[in-house]
C-alpha cells in the first residue's frame, strides 16, 4: 500500500544548527526520524549516521529471508554499533553521542514501527489521535511508576533526559510494533521538538482542521509558536481510502 508523504524539519528558534535527521525512501518503504544528542557536532553526526546506516542495512536485508521484526532489530543494532564505534575508535571527541530513532517500515499491507528514545509515532484515524510509541525517558518512567503525575510534567527538571538511545551504548533494544494498515490511516513521526511543546490536543486539532498536505508545516509552526526551544521534525504518512 503506497502512502502519500510530507516531511518538514526546522532548527527552531533557539538552536544554531539542526541535529535532527530524517529519511523518506518510498522505494524501500522506509521512513525515519532521528534526534541527535551529544553536543553541537555529536548530535548531528549521530542522527545522520543512524539514518544513513538504517537505509543501507534495510536495503541490504530487504530481500533476504529474515523475518521483518528480526531485520528491524538487527538494523537498529548495527546503527548503534556504527555510532558507538565512530566515537570510540575514530573520533574520541564525540564520545557520548547518541540519537533517538523512530521508524516506519512498510511490508505489503503491514507497517512496522520501531522506536528507541523519545521521538514518537502517532496514528490519526477517524478523527482520533493515538501515541503508538512509548517514550524511553526519565519523565515517562517517573509517570509510569506513579512518582510524578502527568500534569506535573511541564515543571519536571529531568524532562529532557532519555533512558535509551542509539549509539550511546553499543547494544540497543528497540520497541517494535506491528500493525495491519487500514485505508484512511495517517501516521506521523516527530522529534520531541514538537511533542514536548505542543499538547496532543493541539496536534489533533491540527489534523482535524488542516489538509494533510498542510499538517507537517502547520505542526512545525505550532512548535515554533510555543517557543521553538529545540529542533523539530515532522514526517506524515497517509494511506488513502
Amino acid at each position: 500500500m503506497k502512502p502519500q508523504v510530507w516531511a518538514v524539519s526546522d532548527k527552531g528558534n533557539k538552536r544554531d544548527s539542526n541535529q535532527d535527521s530524517y529519511l523518506v525512501n518510498e522505494g524501500l518503504g522506509l521512513f525515519v526520524v532521528a534526534d541527535g544528542m551529544g553536543g553541537h557536532s555529536g548530535g548531528e553526526v549521530a542522527s545522520s549516521l543512524a539514518v544513513q546506516t538504517f537505509e543501507t542495512e534495510v536495503k541490504a536485508l530487504k530481500n533476504s529471508q529474515m523475518p521483518v521484526r528480526e531485520m528491524i532489530q538487527q538494523v537498529y543494532e548495527r546503527a548503534s554499533i556504527r555510532i558507538f564505534d565512530k566515537a570510540a575508535i575514530e573520533s574520541p571527541e564525540l564520545m557520548g553521542m547518541g540519537t533517538t530513532l523512530v521508524s516506519c517500515y512498510l511490508d505489503h499491507n503491514r507497517i512496522y514501527v520501531g522506536n528507541v528514545g523519545d521521538s514518537r509515532c502517532y496514528l490519526f484515524h477517524q478523527n482520533s489521535l493515538w501515541q503508538l510509541t512509548e517514550d524511553h525517558s526519565l519523565l515517562n518512567e517517573q509517570i509510569r511508576s506513579g512518582i510524578l503525575k502527568p500534569e506535573q510534567a511541564a515543571n519536571f527538571s529531568g524532562r529532557n533526559v532519555i533512558t535509551r538511545s542509539v549509539g550511546y551504548e553499543r547494544v540497543v533494544h528497540p520497541d517494535i510494533i506491528e500493525r495491519e494498515i487500514q485505508p484512511g490511516e495517517t501516521y506521523m513521526l516527530c522529534s520531541d521538538g514538537l511533542s514536548s511543546l505542543v499538547p496532543d490536543s493541539k496536534i489533533l486539532d491540527c489534523f482535524k482542521t488542516r489538509s494533510l498536505q498542510e499538517v507537517a508545516l502547520a505542526l512545525i509552526n505550532l512548535a515554533l509558536a510555543h517557543g521553538g526551544d529545540d529542533n523539530v521534525t515532522v514526517l506524515v504518512l497517509h494511506f488513502p481510502d
